[in-house]
């Protein structure tokens, strides 16, 4: 579900940015890379997740101590109707915890001054283009060009404006690295393994309670439900969301219209 996590998170991050402040093209897009790229995090806890493999036996290392350590909390902290499960895969890290944890995490790195926050912008790109295509790279290029070129005020060096952006990225980073994480549970709460992210809340005697729908309502991973429904409505989201898109809808609606009346 590499794909479906990520495109989640793009459509969830256009979303969700006017709600922190975020309005332009040039402030939405990247936001909504960094939720998209961030989605995907939690898949960490799987060898074979698109996160697990981005930079071969480093982040395969970070993978295995990352299954080790929500085995062990698992183990520490499962119910009594819990099942037996090795605790590594869809558990720690597929948590509404985990996700407000390294939000705040990547939110607190903003006190650590303009490069660690580009750092972890920079990551949550990385993983998106790593799925979705370089067309990611290139939107977030394109947006960050005109905020430091386009949108300086006068006798506002390039330099000046980079700092400006920088800091406007500590401003948000850590909600859209807490929205993607948080996305990705949200996605597999719709499938039939569901996703146990209201841990370490109690339910019906588990402390891992996987979060479904209703069960006529699931569908398996990389089933044709995802493939030709999920998928064709989030890239359809994923555009109609973007700032200004529902204008350009409109606008060529009403020419159509128009040149229909004509006819």
């Amino acid at each position: 579900m590499g794909r479906s996590h990520a495109l989640s998170g793009w459509v969830l991050g256009l979303a969700v940015a006017p709600m922190v402040g975020l309005t332009s093209v040039a402030e939405v897009v990247p936001f909504a890379a960094a939720t998209a790229g961030y989605a995907l995090v939690p898949d960490l806890d799987h060898p074979g997740g698109s996160a697990s493999r981005l930079l071969g036996p480093i982040t395969g290392l970070i993978s295995s101590a990352i299954r080790t350590l929500s085995g062990v909390l698992y183990n520490l902290t499962k119910g009594p109707r819990d099942e037996d499960s090795t605790g590594k895969h869809r558990h720690a890290t597929h948590t509404l915890a985990a996700a407000i944890g390294l939000g705040m995490l990547a939110a607190s790195l903003g006190d650590r001054g303009k490069w660690a926050v580009l750092a972890v912008a920079a990551t949550g790109l990385v993983l998106a283009a790593h799925v979705l295509g370089d067309w990611v790279l290139f939107a977030v290029l394109g947006a960050s060009a005109y905020s430091i070129f386009g949108a300086a005020l006068p006798g506002t060096t390039p330099a000046d404006a980079l700092q400006a952006g920088l800091s406007g990225i500590g401003g948000w980073i850590g909600v859209a690295v807490a929205v993607g994480m948080f996305t990705h549970c949200l996605g597999d709460s719709l499938t039939r393994s569901g996703c146990p992210w209201l841990w370490p809340l109690p339910i019906r005697g588990e402390t891992w309670y996987e979060i479904r729908l209703p069960r006529l309502l699931r569908f398996s991973t990389n089933s044709w439900v995802e493939r030709l429904i999920v998928v064709p409505v989030l890239l359809a989201a994923g555009v109609l969301l973007l700032p200004g898109a529902w204008e350009i809808v409109e606008q060529a609606f009403n020419s159509t219209s128009i040149w229909l009346a004509d006819r």
